[in-house]
């Protein structure tokens, strides 16, 4: 299978991480986010997003029940932390050393594997598609991991040392966790897993983004990652350290995310939105920034395989309505990486219009 890299790539900006050093007394323009202001935060510390236990849903004394509220944080939430998922504490623990030591090094050093034009992967930043659209006040590093020939090792550092071993350790391990928490999606929405998992599972994608928000002085103006829906099928994110950033928008208010030692968070993407025809839904989140704190994470966004088309799986639509257009999935990836992150902008042009029919795989005007 050829790899499809060619989906453009992203313009270069500055280092944040070195801009963040130079004891700033003003922000730069473009890094400025006025809507901040009028923004809702959410003061409630009793609201908190769903806690699932991946043990229960494995063990059949308690899987219904944990099923059942599965399946309520993936339709009403779209975002759920996960505990006792089974993957290896030392490897995860590895992991966030790696990482931690991987932005540690000097610019040069990580420049070394500075994303290439025309291409997502690499290190830098992603999706700023103008020279006049506001900036975000983070860094990123990121690159496919799976399938394991779609690889490119040039771009996979070697410092440090270890770096290389513990990540495809890593990604083998949240790879099976994916496809499991996919199996028991389908189980919840009453069809066959294989009709889903195999979508992901065989040479399907795992793609991961190492992400570095330097603190900032003035935190309230900036954000370290702008208000979108992943457009991914489903993401799994390890916080490296504990300092609380992830926010999600529920109700036109945003709700803090706070981490849990030892758990994933897990949210919904617009795939899997798209293929459930809205049953489960995609949310927006963002990343705010600490005035005093660097905070790191690892975001593991998983995909199908190339070569298909995605769409709403005919068991759940049957007499109802398609509320999403059926596309091939190279087209889909090739709107998606060249779209700033804006909202569900993206999943928004994916949506049936009225007056719109389907005739196989075609849509017609009525």
């Amino acid at each position: 299978m050829t790899i499809k890299r060619d989906f453009s790539g992203s313009l270069t900006v500055e280092n944040v991480q070195t801009l963040a050093t130079k004891n700033l007394k003003h922000i730069p323009p473009r890094y400025v986010r006025p809507e901040l202001e009028s923004d809702v935060v959410s003061t409630d510390e009793s609201l908190e997003i769903p806690l699932i236990d991946f043990s229960r849903l494995l063990d059949q004394q308690f899987a219904c029940e944990e099923l059942a509220k599965f399946h309520a944080a993936c339709q009403d939430w779209g975002f759920f932390q996960l505990i006792n998922h089974g993957m290896s504490e030392e490897v995860i623990e590895k992991m966030k050393i790696d990482t931690y030591q991987f932005f540690k090094l000097s610019l040069e050093e990580k420049k070394a594997y500075s994303q290439l034009p025309n291409s997502v992967e690499g290190y830098g930043q992603a999706f700023v598609t103008s020279e006049e659209q506001k900036l975000d006040w983070g860094d990123m590093l990121f690159y496919i991991t799976l399938p394991v020939h779609g690889r490119n090792m040039s771009i996979w550092p070697t410092s440090p040392t270890s770096y290389r071993d513990t990540l495809g350790k890593y990604a083998t391990e949240l790879h099976k966790v994916a496809v499991r928490l996919l199996g028991m999606m389908a189980k919840n929405l009453g069809f066959e897993p294989e009709k889903l998992t195999n979508m992901f599972e065989i040479d399907g994608y795992q793609g991961l983004r190492m992400n570095y928000y330097p603190p900032c002085p003035i935190a309230n103006k900036v954000l370290g990652l702008s208000p979108h829906s992943d457009a991914t099928g489903l993401t799994l994110l390890l916080q490296v350290n504990e300092v609380q950033g992830l926010q999600i928008r529920k109700n036109g208010i945003w709700i803090p995310v706070k981490p849990i030692a030892g758990a994933l968070t897990v949210n919904i993407g617009d795939v899997i939105e798209m293929m459930t025809n809205g049953i489960y839904k995609s949310i927006e989140h963002r990343a705010v920034i600490n005035s005093e704190k660097e905070r790191l994470s690892i975001a593991a966004f998983h995909d199908p395989r190339h070569g298909i088309t995605i769409g709403p799986i005919q068991d759940l639509v049957k007499d109802k309505q398609e509320k999403y257009k059926t596309i091939d999935y190279d087209e889909y990836l090739r709107q998606a990486m060249t779209t700033k992150l804006d909202g569900k902008r993206l999943l928004d042009n994916m949506k049936v219009q009225a007056g719109v029919k389907r005739i196989s795989d075609k849509w017609e005007l009525e």
